[in-house]
């Protein structure tokens, strides 16, 4: 029997992520704002969970209803079987989220909900389960409109953005799922050569060598319908050891990594060997104004600073400059793709964006852009420039 289930992800990714909902087994495919809800079997909900490389999470609908004051809401979430998935002894924890909803404390409606679970393991066992906020057992998600309420388990636990390894971060880390989502949206295929001159803790270089060796990215870790009461463990196991199966040992790919400061380059390294990908990725410290291309033609995937990492707006605006002109010397015939929320990029690096794809990092609005970088001679003529232009 089909589930129902809601995925999210950053926002700007929702068609790739339903396209890759697809491939999983997932059917009733609809994309919203922020996510995408699907249909499908226990078997896809495992899929999407170890195999995803774009949601946030995999949320499995348990009611829905309408609303029009917080008794409402309790009477929905207390006519939940909550005890046919977990049991008093599993911890949990409520996450309320809502559009345009009337009610006015989030808060009250978040210990109404966690009032009426207790109180439906009370009536079934007489026994509540205890709330856990940092590690808990089970996470019940409620999402309110201005007349619908809407109640998920969550299947994934931690965030699948989380893919189990990493200890070493930056500030202002880019999310796996991100990281990955602008990947795909550079079109970058794993028999191209691919740059991250500004690599940070390397989230591009670990998503890109995961892609590559075909990884996915939730075999490192737990999940939380693992706990769930009805798991099917043998269909787990046989979704797991496909994907295992697929996994490509780690050799040298056509991946490059580097960025002005040593003690980030150490960071990447750090973390490419947790994943085990550290003989799979060529890291060196290089400036990018200065450095030479790893090929005659590739992909440039970048997260530049902006405003966090190298400091002061007067030095980014001197920078920019300097960054187009190293890119029109030096790196003719590679895509160029810059992800940020400075506006000032585009307008001070002197290069004619050919897109501009609107992302957010979190609540940051920010845009990918692509600078197609023409080979020498040819830079006039693919322009469509004449001797007169």
């Amino acid at each position: 029997m089909a589930e129902a289930f809601f995925s999210p992800c950053p926002r700007g990714l929702e068609t790739l992520l339903a396209d890759e909902l697809r491939s999983f087994g997932a059917s009733g495919i609809q994309t919203l704002h922020g996510g995408v809800a699907w249909q499908g079997d226990w078997a896809a909900c495992h899929r999407a969970n170890l195999e995803s490389r774009l949601a946030t999470r995999v949320m499995w609908r348990v009611a829905q209803g309408r609303y029009r004051a917080e008794v409402d809401i309790y009477k929905l979430a207390y006519s939940v079987t909550w005890a046919k998935w977990f049991t008093p002894d599993d911890t949990i924890r409520i996450y309320v989220t809502a559009q345009k909803s009337p009610l006015k404390s989030l808060e009250f409606i978040t210990l109404r909900v966690k009032d009426a679970v207790c109180d439906h393991f009370r009536t079934v066992s007489g026994k509540r389960p205890s709330v856990d906020t940092a590690n808990p057992a089970v996470r019940i998600h409620l999402f309110l409109t201005a007349d619908t309420a809407t109640l998920y388990i969550d299947t994934s636990g931690e965030p699948l953005y989380k893919r189990g390894f990493k200890p070493a971060a930056v500030e202002a880390p880019l999310k796996e799922n991100l990281a990955a989502g602008i990947l795909r949206l550079s079109g970058w295929q794993p028999d191209e050569v691919l740059l991250d001159p500004m690599c940070g803790s390397g989230t591009f270089l670990i998503e890109a060598a995961m892609m590559a060796l075909d990884i996915a990215p939730g075999l490192g870790r737990r999940f939380g319908f693992e706990k769930f009461r009805h798991h099917d463990r043998a269909g787990w196991a046989a979704v797991r050891k496909a994907a295992e199966n697929r996994r490509q040992a780690p050799r040298r790919l056509a991946i490059h990594g580097s960025d002005i400061v040593g003690e980030w380059v150490r960071r990447s390294r750090v973390n490419l060997e947790a994943g085990g990908l550290a003989d799979c990725v060529t890291l060196e410290r290089a400036d990018l104004l200065e450095r030479v291309p790893p090929a005659a033609e590739g992909v440039m995937v970048t997260n530049p600073p902006y405003g966090v990492r190298i400091g002061e707006a007067e030095e980014l605006a001197a920078l920019y400059p300097k960054l187009g002109d190293a890119l029109k010397q030096r790196w003719g015939g590679w895509r160029c793709y810059f992800f940020t929320a400075d506006a000032n990029l585009p307008k001070l690096i002197g290069l004619k964006a050919s897109k501009r794809t609107p992302l957010f990092n979190g609540a940051l609005e920010c845009r990918l852009y692509e600078y197609r970088m023409v080979a020498g001679s040819n830079r006039r003529k693919e322009r469509g420039e004449t001797a007169g232009d």
